[in-house]
């Protein structure tokens, strides 16, 4: 039988304005409903964000850069202090993780265990790319487990030497369901013909470049489709300035709070990634039983099973043509659809996250 007592836990994070925030603090609501001692050490700017105080957990400020910084021994020194008294520490993010490792290095017996979780991949090139391939091995030899969100990542681990790999749970929060009319929605976006909706941060790692060459190539079509992009981000300007330069069919529709009614108005939803773990807007679109068009990358191919057609990565021909042939045969989105929604109802939920965190703790403590 499991043993019953409460648990101190303490879940660190670094910056974090997604994905992230959102599961800890997922993790600290379902914790302490369970009857456990909850603390959360991360910047101020993620408690405004995501409010993890709010849950029933502590919450206690810890400041720490994005990127490596010489401030980073002064962060060490502090997290320290903070995690002082906890029976089991999660850290969530590979900064997070290798600060963690060095701050329990000298932590006072009994040394709590250390859990990370690896929510993305290393894609960054130069010397930061050289100072996280250190951390890798940091937080590979420090931590007791350390819990993957894609196949690729928990293989680096192991091939790094890490004691204990496990595969992490961190599923998407539940959209409330479309109130919005579909042909309004459409209407609204200009959409007189085929709507291909992509929702994302305008960042790098989220293959906008191959969805607008995808886009040109299809611009041609005696109905070209209509690409609504949702999500801001740092590519924002150079994407708007290859729009008007290549006279795209794309709309870059900023952030929204209406996620649901855009997928819910797609023919086809586009995840052009370079690389994702277990990305929030597929379990989204499976939920949403949209068609739905994926990069063969990181953890998607295990999370969407037979519900989506997946694409390489670079190939913007090959995505092209997936989007063209599910747009040219409905009988094809209607399946995807009626999968993608079967898919779905096997994905974890928040509690499956909190169940499989608590097992890992109870095993160490």
């Amino acid at each position: 039988m499991a043993d019953p007592r409460r648990l101190r836990i303490a879940l660190v994070l670094g910056t974090s304005g997604g994905g992230v925030g959102r599961h800890v603090a997922a993790l600290a609501a379902g914790l302490v409903r369970a009857g456990h001692d909850v603390l959360v050490v991360g910047p101020a700017a993620t408690e405004e964000t995501f409010g993890f105080a709010a849950t029933g957990a502590t919450f206690r400020g810890w400041e720490v850069s994005d990127r490596p910084r010489p401030a980073d021994l002064v962060a060490v020194q502090q997290l320290r202090g903070l995690l002082r008294g906890a029976d089991v520490v999660h850290a969530h993010g590979l900064r997070a993780g290798g600060l963690a490792v060095l701050a329990l290095r000298t932590h006072r017996a009994p040394r709590p265990p250390l859990v990370v979780t690896l929510h993305n991949a290393l894609l960054a090139g130069g010397a930061v790319a050289i100072a996280y391939r250190a951390l890798e091995r940091l937080v590979a030899r420090g931590a007791a487990v350390v819990l993957g969100v894609s196949a690729d990542l928990e293989q680096r681990m192991r091939e790094l030497g890490a004691r204990q790999v496990e595969h992490a749970v961190v599923p998407a929060p539940i959209l409330a369901r479309s109130t919005g009319d579909r042909r309004t929605t459409r209407s609204e976006l200009g959409a007189d013909g085929p709507l291909v909706v992509t929702v994302g941060r305008l960042a790098e790692q989220k293959g906008l470049p191959l969805l607008l060459a995808a886009a040109g190539l299809l611009a041609a079509r005696l109905r070209a489709p209509l690409f609504a992009v949702a999500g801001d981000g740092p590519m924002e300007d150079a994407l708007r300035r290859r729009i008007a330069a290549e006279d795209l069919p794309v709309r870059l529709l900023g952030r929204r709070d209406d996620i649901a009614d855009l997928l819910a108005a797609a023919d086809v939803v586009v995840v052009p990634s370079s690389w994702e773990g277990q990305p929030l807007v597929v379990q989204e679109a499976l939920r949403a039983g949209a068609p739905l068009v994926a990069t063969a990358v990181g953890g998607i191919p295990d999370l969407v099973g037979d519900a989506a057609v997946l694409v390489p990565y670079g190939d913007p021909v090959a995505l092209a043509d997936a989007i063209a042939a599910l747009l040219d045969d409905p009988a094809a989105r209607d399946w995807l659809a009626a999968t993608a929604r079967a898919r779905a109802a096997e994905l974890p939920d928040d509690a499956d996250a909190v169940d499989a965190a608590l097992s890992v703790y109870r095993h160490l403590c």
